[in-house]
């Protein structure tokens, strides 16, 4: 695949250069100056590669949607806090008949982790006395707390209780990201944990959407690639 790469941070550089290893090309990168250029001089240097990945700042996410949409270049969105303008962007990708994938974690690991923790909300949901809490930590850069991928698996929680479902939310040094699923009892408590060693999953995850986003239509959550993954795999 030609790939575009929206955003230079730790991120953007770990797709990269997971992209060129697995023998992609990197037709452009566009870094902070991207910032101050329109739409159209977004779209004209987006145009000719097969999709584009997002890994920059919430507040780009609306331009950036426009841009690639313009271009008719197929987005994986890997920026989070941007959730408030979700309406828009599935507009602007209907009205160009563009496509997005978007998920609030693009790690495979994390993903298998919500399938876990639903089945896990669901057989406590027919157990009295059990509530659930999640706990999660992240390095100190990190704008965003709690987590997209917290409030993902409250989403899930929610499901299958009433309940209020606390979050305790840690920013501290280089905390690649860890998310753990409590349900606590007065006899007991169990726990489900992901711990992310780096963030290879997610750039490993951002590029297997990116591989299964050319050539569809229509805004997708990450969980419907791995849905798809998973029953290809079967």
């Amino acid at each position: 695949m030609k790939l575009a790469l929206i955003g230079n941070g730790v991120m953007g550089q770990l797709v990269a250069t997971r992209a060129r290893h697995a023998g992609h090309e990197i037709g452009t990168v566009l870094g902070s100056a991207a910032a101050v250029c329109g739409i159209e001089e977004l779209a004209n240097q987006l145009r000719g590669h097969d999709a584009a990945i997002d890994f920059s700042v919430s507040g780009a996410v609306l331009k950036n949607v426009k841009a690639c949409a313009h271009a008719g270049v197929p987005l994986v969105e890997g920026t989070t806090a941007w959730q408030a303008q979700e309406s828009q962007v599935r507009q602007i990708i209907l009205e160009h008949h563009g496509a997005l994938v978007y998920g609030a974690n693009f790690s495979v690991g994390v993903n298998i982790f919500y399938r876990l923790v639903a089945h896990a909300a669901a057989l406590f949901a027919s157990v009295p006395d059990y509530a659930p809490f999640i706990e999660e930590a992240h390095h100190a850069r990190k704008r965003d707390a709690p987590s997209g991928t917290a409030l993902s698996l409250v989403a899930l929680l929610k499901e299958h209780s009433e309940r209020d479902i606390p979050i305790a939310s840690t920013r501290a040094g280089y905390i690649p990201g860890t998310h753990r699923v409590g349900f606590d009892s007065p006899p007991d408590q169990i726990t489900l944990t992901h711990t992310a060693r780096s963030r290879e999953g997610f750039a490993a995850g951002a590029l297997l959407a990116a591989s299964w986003i050319v050539g569809r239509n229509g805004v997708y959550e990450f969980s419907q690639v791995i849905d798809d993954f998973v029953a290809s795999n079967k």
